[in-house]
This record gives structure tokens, C-alpha cells and sequence, in this order.
């Protein structure tokens, strides 16, 4: 497949819409991001313009993450966000969360939404099993791949 030029202004498109600063996307061995433009800030971040990276043949690496902490010993299946969004632990404000550390779920059930473009997503779990750890908060903005708990 190869990223036709409308199909990358869609994409551009879709982040001035909807207040977004990047989409990555990733097709077998192909990848693109596209960053917005943002205006400079205080700590000196670099503005990227709106432009498709090189495609790769090799799948990005998360390196910089890793070098920052220690990362705690992890067990079990990682369920990852498939999009860029926010985070909710439960259906509304006022309701219980979907799942807690040492809740059980069964495969299909759902354990978190992730709000994108102003759609609810439901994000169900692909195992059965036990919720061992939940790695961000209610409302934390997330990134494609980006793991959200364990099940055990």
C-alpha cells in the first residue's frame, strides 16, 4: 500500500478539525506521522511542520520513554490503546469504573473508553484474567500503542 497524496491531506485535515497535534499510522512495513505545527514554547521544543515522514522499513522504536525511569516489573498481557485520545475509566462521571487493580474480566469485556474526535470508543479486553495494574488516570490524553493495564 502506499500513502496517496489525498489520503495524507484527509489526515491533515483531520488534525486541524479536531485539535490534534499528530496521527501516526503504521501498515505492514510502512509508517507516517504527520506533527502540526505548534507555536514555540518557554523550554525551546522545536516546531515540526505538517509534512509525512520518510516510510520505514524498520518499526519506530520508544526508546526515549524507557531511558527516562525504571520501569516496573510488569505480568501479564498489556492491553494497548489502538488510537490517540483521552482516557476514562468508567461510562460517566459519576459511575463506577469499568475495572480496578484485582478486578476480574472475561475476553470481550469492556474495561476503559477512549474518547477520540468526540466518539466514545469501548475498549474491551482480548483475555480472560485478573486487572494487575492500570497505567494511566481517568482523563490522561493517550497515544496510539500506549499501554494501558495488565491482565494477568
Amino acid at each position: 500500500m502506499k500513502f496517496e497524496t489525498d489520503y495524507i491531506e484527509k489526515l491533515a485535515k483531520i488534525i486541524a478539525d479536531n485539535g490534534l497535534t499528530e496521527i501516526s499510522l503504521e501498515d505492514g512495513e510502512q509508517a507516517i506521522t504527520i506533527r502540526k505545527d505548534l507555536p514555540e514554547v518557554s523550554y525551546a521544543a522545536a516546531p515540526v511542520a505538517v509534512a509525512p515522514q520518510a516510510v520505514s522499513a524498520q518499526p519506530a522504536s520508544n526508546t526515549a520513554v524507557k531511558s527516562e525511569a525504571k520501569e516496573p516489573e510488569v505480568r501479564g498481557k498489556a492491553i494497548t490503546s489502538p488510537m490517540v485520545g483521552t482516557f476514562y475509566a468508567a461510562s460517566s462521571p459519576d459511575a463506577a469504573p469499568f475495572v480496578e487493580v484485582g478486578s476480574n474480566v472475561n475476553a470481550g469485556d469492556v474495561v476503559c473508553i477512549i474518547e477520540a474526535m468526540k466518539l466514545m470508543n469501548e475498549i474491551k479486553s482480548e483475555q480472560s484474567g485478573k486487572v494487575v495494574q492500570i497505567c494511566v488516570k481517568n482523563g490522561d490524553p493517550i497515544e496510539f500503542g500506549q499501554v494501558l493495564m495488565y491482565v494477568e
